[in-house]
């Protein structure tokens, strides 16, 4: 037999695995690594949280990232750029195994969420010929496998496209697996480049998962045009210093993927700075200064995940967890509670998963149940180095 597959076929039955998960997410930041003990699988899954760092994108890196999400952007660097990810990617992991002291043969999985580069589902493209879901992420995950020598799951989403499904989010079984509390409502509120919720109700009904709306990625979008030097609004300081205009708020909010039925995604392909700039341009707020910008669209987040929450949270106390980069910033938080008062708000941390970390850990779990669980949760390819 192959040894590879020999090697995968003796960790299905180990009664552990170590898996490394990869994140990065829409808003650009760089790389999450996370390094997960998961015990057994399924309904017996218990998930140790060894090691968890983010290593930062350079400038230049990020721009290319930003450059290739555009509709114009050149086969030829779209086809370098997945070989270039991965790579850069090993590197990466590599150096932070070396940080840890972690040999790669004392890693069982490498689990690659990818770059999103384009998501669309169809109600994207209404009139389409094609009228399937479609998603795709870049970092290859050969390369990944080849150049760690450690088994690679990656791709995740086309499996979930190929059923049928949207192929984002994909939070909804591992959240279910690792935060499910029978008699707690609990909402897990993860706040990237797009705001999005796992809903796990306190009878142990269905889970919903479902995109609510834009979070990092306008503010993130608005903060660098407006402020050179910064790619991100810290703590919120400067949305705190500005006043969301009504208006403009009510346009934004009038998008027809607002009232759409849930669950659904989207992607910076849809809220990107045209829809702010059109919605702008309708109310006669192109001249808004630039905090007022922030603090509207702050308010259209909150707002947005409020609308979606209610059409879920069933009467009486519910739990809010949040995780994700804009879990970091309070005039966000503070607009969240304020804009969902019968909810109590608390981020991942309490549930013992640092809110930073918690998507690189799902996907961790994601690629452990792909190799040891059950056919219906198996998401991603499987590469050998």
């Amino acid at each position: 037999m192959n040894p590879h597959l020999a090697r995968l076929a003796h960790l299905t039955q180990q009664p552990s695995r170590r898996v490394l998960g990869l994140m990065s997410g829409t808003s650009l930041d760089g790389l999450d690594l996370a390094l997960c003990r998961c015990y057994g699988h399924g309904t017996k899954l218990r998930v140790q949280l060894e090691r968890f760092a983010t290593f930062p994108y350079s400038n230049s890196f990020r721009q290319r990232l930003r450059d290739i999400s555009q509709p114009t952007v050149s086969l030829e660097e779209l086809t370098i750029l997945n070989a270039e990810i991965a790579r850069r990617h090993v590197a990466t992991v590599l150096a932070a195994l070396e940080e840890w002291e972690v040999f790669p043969d004392e890693v069982d999985l490498l689990a690659s969420h990818g770059q999103t580069v384009w998501h669309s589902p169809r109600h994207q493209r209404p009139g389409h010929p094609y009228a399937h879901h479609a998603t795709l992420q870049l970092g290859d995950g050969d390369h990944l496998a080849a150049l760690s020598s450690i088994i690679t799951v990656a791709d995740f989403r086309q499996k979930h496209v190929a059923h049928g499904r949207e192929g984002a989010p994909l939070a909804g079984y591992a959240d279910k697996l690792l935060f499910a509390q029978p008699g707690e409502n609990r909402l897990l509120l993860n706040l990237g480049g797009i705001a999005n919720f796992t809903f796990l109700p306190a009878d142990g009904g269905p889970t919903l998962v479902t995109d609510t709306g834009p979070a990092n990625t306008l503010l993130d979008a608005v903060t660098r045009q407006y402020f050179p030097g910064r790619s991100y609004d810290d703590n919120g300081n400067l949305a705190a210093q500005g006043t969301p205009h009504p208006a403009l708020l009510t346009a934004l909010l009038a998008h027809p993927f607002f009232t759409a039925p849930l669950p659904k995604t989207t992607g910076p392909e849809l809220f990107h700075l045209a829809y702010l700039q059109a919605a702008q341009l309708a109310t006669h707020t192109t001249s808004l200064p630039p905090t007022d910008l922030l603090a509207t669209l702050v308010e259209l987040t909150a707002a947005s995940v409020a609308l979606a929450a209610r059409r879920c949270l069933p009467e009486g106390p519910a739990q809010v967890y949040v995780s994700g980069g804009g879990s970091h910033n309070m005039t966000l938080f503070q607009a969240l509670e304020r804009n969902l008062p019968e909810a109590q708000f608390a981020t991942i941390d309490t549930l013992g998963i640092p809110a930073d970390a918690k998507e690189a850990v799902l996907f961790a779990v994601l690629a452990n149940e792909t190799v040891a669980g059950q056919p219906e949760f198996s998401l991603g390819k499987i590469c050998l180095p």
